[in-house]
């Protein structure tokens, strides 16, 4: 327990000392990837290089267009996936690993603009590259000093300083996200609207002077435990199991019942081009496991907590 407290207090430490090396370089590097009409290339060897391709992910993820390098390939052959315009980030703790002096020329020569992210700013990658950002730790959390963690960490931390300023430069919104993450339980929460998921030949209609009787059928029928009360093409209530069970619990002879009887006046209501999410959110606020889909003041349907549950979103 006390190894584990202090690799996470050395590691915060050395997050935190970061905001004091942030400078213009900073600046000028969001900018230029910013107005940059190629890609954004994210090259490094090592645990560097594993850090390189998580922040790669991000910014793809995050409306910028990236790729990973591998700096070792890069010599043999994989330099041809950077092209003119593109930018490049090279990510080395000590800035002078013998791939890097290697491929810091040959990204020279091609006239790419070269943004260092390193703990050595006077090494050959720093004094090299157009612009440098320093991510120098004192020392790794690993007891030894040699395994990189606080150093990996810094790099990645940079990697996301980055890309949440070009987030807020791109004013990028959760819909853009979630164009970029149409899959799994996370896009159907961004992406999934009700009406994607009514069904039009389960909609729950009785009038308000049908019988008991009729309103235990339809509700038995359409499976959805709820029927909507409908008057002039208006929602003018619900009648869900539980007015049933009540309504049996206080009445011997529901013979002369009839649906406005016992239907719960304004019910909740939620727009069909409403996002599902916000669909689950008023059925927790509320308790209740159904709503009633009405687009101006036309019935469309019934959304249910189960089907909500069965799409996986949470």
């Amino acid at each position: 327990m006390a190894s584990a407290k202090k690799t996470i207090l050395s590691e915060s430490e050395s997050i935190a000392k970061l905001v004091a090396f942030l400078d213009d370089n900073f600046v000028k590097t969001v900018e230029i990837i910013f107005n940059s009409n190629g890609r954004l290339v994210v090259t490094g060897i090592g645990k560097s290089a594993i850090i390189a391709q998580k922040i790669v992910a991000t910014l793809n993820s995050t409306g910028t267009p990236s790729l990973f390098l591998h700096a070792s390939e890069a010599i043999h052959g994989d330099l041809g996936m950077v092209q003119p315009g593109d930018v490049v980030i090279c990510i080395s703790k000590s800035g002078n690993s013998p791939e890097i002096k290697v491929l810091v020329p040959l990204l020279k020569r091609f006239g790419n603009k070269l943004i260092a992210i390193t703990g050595n700013t006077t090494s050959f990658l720093g004094k090299e590259a157009d612009f440098v950002l320093n991510t120098y730790v004192e020392t790794e959390a690993c007891p030894i000093n040699l395994a990189p963690t606080n150093s990996t960490t810094a790099q990645l931390v940079m990697g996301d300083a980055i890309a949440v300023c070009l987030m807020e430069m791109k004013n990028f919104t959760a819909e853009d996200f979630a164009k970029y993450h149409p899959g799994g339980a996370l896009g159907k929460k961004l992406l999934l609207r009700v009406g994607d998921m009514l069904d039009a030949t389960h909609r729950p209609v009785v009038a308000p002077d049908s019988s008991v009787k009729s309103a235990i059928h339809e509700i038995s029928e359409k499976r959805l435990g709820v029927t909507a009360v409908i008057e002039n093409e208006k929602v003018i209530g619900i009648i869900t199991d539980g007015d049933i069970r009540r309504m049996l619990n206080k009445t011997e002879n529901i013979s002369g019942l009839t649906a406005q009887d016992i239907m719960t006046k304004n019910p909740k209501t939620i727009k069909s081009t409403d996002m599902v999410s916000d669909a689950l959110n008023i059925l927790e606020d509320f308790s209740i496991t159904q709503l009633v889909v009405v687009d101006n003041g036309d019935y469309k349907g019934v959304i249910h907590l189960h089907d909500i549950l069965k799409e996986g979103i949470v």
